[in-house]
C-alpha cells in the first residue's frame, strides 16, 4: 500500500504539470504523514543532511568550471585545435564538433553545457562550410551527451552519492566507454560523408597545428589535473572541483583574458543559480530516496527479484528498458537517486559490479538527454540553432540507435568499464 501510494502521487503530481522537484518532495512527504511512524521533523533533517553531503559538494564546484570554460573563449580554442587535428578529413568539420564535445566534456561535466558551449560555434561553421543544418544539429545534440560520460561527470557525482561508491573509481570507469562513444560517431559520420560528398578543409601545416594546441593547452591541461590528481590521490574528487573551478577562474581572468573582473560576478551568479535548482532536485529526490529505504522498499524488491529467479542479463535488460521510459520523462540526476537506491542492492545480490552499474545508469541518461519530450539537449541545440524542437529530433534520431546499440555493448561487455580501473588497481 505504501509503494503504491508513494509512487501514484508521484506520477499524479508530475502529470497535472508539479515540476518534478517538488513532486519528489511531496510524495515523499505525504507517505511519511500518511504511512510512516516517523516524525514530520525527520524531513527538515534530511533536507539539510543534503546541503552537507561531501561528495554532492563537487556538483556546485563542477558547474562553476564549466561557467568559467563556456564563457572564457575555452570552446572556440578547442573547436580550433580538433579541426586543425582532423579538419582535412572527409566530413572533418563534423569530426571535429564530436572531438571538440570529447574535449569540453572533460571540462564541463554537463552536457547541455557541452552543446551550447560548442554547438554554438561548431554548427554555424558547419554550415558555412556547405554541410546541412540538421546534420550539424544531430551530430553535436549526440556528441553533447558525452558530457555526463566522460569525466568529470555530474551524474556520476550523484550515483556515488546515492550508492556510496567511489567517485575516482567511476570517473576512470567512464573514460574508455566515452572514448569508445566518441570514436563511434566519428566512424559514422566518416561513412555518411563518403557517401554524401561533404566538403574536406585543406590540411592544416605544423606551423597552425602546433599554435592551435599551443593555444587549447591551458584548457586541456584541466583533464590532466582532474583525473591526474584523483588518481594519484593528491584530492578527492570534491577537492578535484575545487581546484578545477579555480583554475578555469584563473585561466579565463588572466591567461586567455576573454572576460574581465567586471563579468566575473555574472558568471558567479549564473553558475550558483544551476546549482541551486540541480541542489534542489537532489534534495527532494534524496527525500524521495529517505522514504523508499525507510519503508524497505529496495529490500522488499531485491527478494521479490531472486525469488523470481532473474539472470544477471535479464535483470540489466529490464533496468535499460526502465532507464529508457524514465529518461524521456525526467532529469537524470533525480532518476539517479530515485532509482539507484531500488537497482543497488539487487544488482549487488546478482554479483553484479556497481561501477559497471554506474556506467550502465550514466549512459541510459545519455539517451534521456536527446529523447522526446523532455530531452534538454534537444531543446538546448534548438535554441542554439534556430530550428525547431521537431526538427531537431528528427536530424538526432539517427545517431540515436547509434547510441542504443553502444548501450547493448557497454550492458553485456563489463570489460569495456571496467578494465581502466581495474589496470590501475583502484
Amino acid at each position: 500500500m505504501t509503494i503504491l501510494f508513494l509512487f501514484l502521487a508521484l506520477f499524479a503530481l508530475m502529470f497535472i504539470g508539479v515540476p518534478i522537484a517538488i513532486s519528489l518532495g511531496l510524495a515523499g512527504s505525504l507517505t511519511i504523514m500518511l504511512f510512516s511512524p516517523d516524525s514530520v521533523r525527520s524531513l527538515a533533517i534530511k533536507l539539510f543532511e543534503t546541503s552537507e553531503h561531501y561528495t554532492l559538494l563537487a556538483i556546485p564546484f563542477f558547474l562553476l568550471a564549466g561557467a568559467f570554460m563556456t564563457t572564457g573563449g575555452v570552446a572556440r580554442r578547442l573547436i580550433d585545435f580538433a579541426n586543425a587535428c582532423v579538419g582535412h578529413i572527409r566530413g572533418g568539420l563534423a569530426i571535429g564538433a564530436v572531438m571538440a564535445c570529447m574535449l569540453f566534456a572533460a571540462l564541463s561535466g554537463s552536457s547541455p553545457a557541452t552543446v551550447a558551449a560548442v554547438g554554438s560555434i561548431a554548427i554555424a561553421g558547419m554550415v558555412r562550410s556547405g554541410y546541412p543544418q540538421g546534420f550539424g544539429a544531430g551530430i553535436v545534440c549526440n556528441a553533447g551527451t558525452l558530457g555526463i560520460l566522460i569525466p568529470p561527470s555530474v551524474v556520476m557525482v550523484v550515483y556515488a552519492a546515492a550508492t556510496e561508491t567511489s567517485v575516482g573509481k567511476l570517473f576512470m570507469a567512464g573514460v574508455v566507454p566515452g572514448l569508445l562513444l566518441g570514436v563511434a560517431l566519428m566512424i559514422g559520420i566518416y561513412i555518411y560523408a563518403r557517401k554524401n560528398n561533404l566538403p574536406a578543409m585543406p590540411r592544416a601545416s605544423l606551423r597552425e597545428w602546433l599554435s592551435s594546441a599551443r593555444k587549447a593547452v591551458w584548457g586541456l591541461l584541466l583533464m590532466v589535473i582532474i583525473l591526474g590528481g584523483i588518481y594519484s590521490g593528491m584530492f578527492t574528487a570534491t577537492e578535484a572541483a575545487a581546484v578545477a573551478a579555480v583554475y578555469s577562474g584563473f585561466i579565463a581572468l588572466f591567461v586567455y583574458k576573454d572576460m574581465s573582473l567586471r563579468e566575473c560576478p555574472k558568471v558567479l551568479v549564473e553558475s550558483a543559480k544551476l546549482s541551486i535548482m540541480l541542489m534542489f532536485i537532489i534534495a527532494n529526490a534524496m527525500l524521495f530516496a529517505h522514504v523508499l529505504t525507510t519503508e524497505q522498499i529496495p529490500q522488499q524488491i531485491t527478494a521479490w527479484v531472486v525469488e523470481m529467479g532473474l539472470q544477471p542479463w535479464m535483470f540489466l535488460l529490464a533496468v535499460n528498458i526502465v532507464l529508457l521510459i524514465a529518461g524521456a520523462f525526467m532529469e537524470p540526476s533525480a532518476i539517479i537517486l530515485i532509482l539507484a537506491p531500488i537497482l543497488f542492492p539487487i544488482a549487488m545480490q546478482l554479483g553484479i559490479d556497481p561501477i559497471h552499474l554506474g556506467v550502465i545508469m550514466v549512459v541510459n541518461m545519455e539517451i534521456g538527454l536527446i529523447t522526446p519530450p523532455v530531452g534538454l539537449n534537444l531543446f538546448v541545440t534548438s535554441a542554439v540553432t534556430g530550428m525547431s524542437v521537431p526538427q531537431v529530433i528528427r536530424a538526432a534520431l539517427p545517431w540515436l540507435l547509434m547510441l542504443l546499440s553502444f548501450l547493448m555493448v557497454i550492458t553485456y561487455v563489463p570489460a569495456v568499464s571496467l578494465a581502466l580501473p581495474e589496470w590501475l588497481g583502484m
